[in-house]
């Protein structure tokens, strides 16, 4: 699937794949001039990807190749053991989580998923978890600090479920009571938006010591698809609300609302999730390192002095 800011790459692409197939090797004219476009290709890809728009970083966090949770689960840990269910009412698909090692280190890893085709969709409920998602996680949370494993989340939600049956058993609450829990923990939490963090549905799991995007991530109070359709009482305006809610990693770093960005190979995550689940790792094991030198007490204290400081009060 070709987004439009990508199609001007993809004709340059196309033209240097003929002419490789019309080049010989003793050409040499016809040796630079693939050279010449390859470079040529490469500097378009820097320019385009380096100045992407808020709404087409939006469109590239939901690319339907982009790696989901599960994804990079099983990239980089050995044994992931997913555990199920909420002990209340029934296990939610949308909501993922499980014990798995990396280099050595158990992790208790918890995030939304999405589906790839029809059926997974539905299965997963296109990541939107339901009250009984949001306590499976506060579940493993939990048995993450009985036996003193670090957390990490993956964030990637268009929101909870908005559904009345959701709301019947308590979405609201079960959002709020993480988001309590979530600050107590006296084990490391490290937060990762990996592709869409809409609303409460992101926040509901994104309450840690850090909180990370991937570059071509979004986070914000509400997709621009719903902000333009309350502003604007149509969805033509999604671009230029996507611009006015600072959504995208480096607006929300700036603003200080996140702890650092992770990058992406170039393109997007989806082109090499190898490499993307290899950085993702990395930054999980130094970022743990770093908060376990520190003791619980002062994780807890710096991770509510945090998220206290965020925003303006005026009384």
């Amino acid at each position: 699937m070709l987004l439009d800011f990508e199609k001007p790459i993809a004709e340059l692409e196309s033209k240097l794949e003929d002419m490789k197939g019309l080049a010989s090797d003793s050409d040499k004219e016809v040796q630079a001039a693939v050279k010449a476009l390859e470079k040529k290709i490469l500097d378009l890809k820097k320019e385009t990807f380096e100045n992407l728009t808020g709404w087409q970083r939006v469109q590239l966090s939901r690319h339907p190749d982009r790696p989901y949770t599960l994804d990079y689960i099983y990239e980089i840990t050995t044994d992931f053991i997913e555990l199920h269910g909420d002990r209340t009412v029934s296990d939610d698909k949308a909501m993922v989580g499980g014990l798995g090692t990396i280099d050595g280190q158990t992790f208790m890893l918890i995030g939304q998923q999405k589906g790839r085709n029809t059926k997974q969709r539905q299965l997963r409920n296109f990541g939107m978890a339901n009250p009984e998602g949001y306590r499976k996680a506060l579940r493993l949370m939990r048995i993450a600090e009985k036996f003193n494993k670090p957390i990490v989340t993956f964030i990637d939600t268009p929101g909870a479920f908005p559904g009345l049956e959701a709301e019947e058993r308590g979405q609201g609450e079960a959002i709020a009571r993480n988001l309590k829990e979530m600050f107590g923990l006296k084990v490391p939490v490290i937060c990762i938006v990996i592709g869409e963090g809409a609303s409460g549905g992101a926040l509901g799991i994104a309450i840690g010591d850090r909180v990370l995007m991937l570059e071509n991530s979004w986070y914000s109070v509400i997709s621009p698809e719903n902000c333009s359709t309350i502003l604007w009482r149509s969805w033509d305006f999604k671009e230029q609300a996507a611009e006015l809610l600072k959504l995208t990693a480096k607006d929300m770093h700036a603003l200080k609302l996140v702890d650092g960005i992770i990058k992406e190979p170039l393109g997007g995550a989806h082109t090499d999730v190898k490499w993307m689940a290899k950085e993702i790792k990395r930054v999980i094991l130094e970022t743990t390192k770093e908060l376990q030198a520190l003791s619980p007490e002062t994780r807890i204290d710096q991770r509510i002095d945090k998220f206290c400081s965020m925003g303006v009060v005026k009384e």
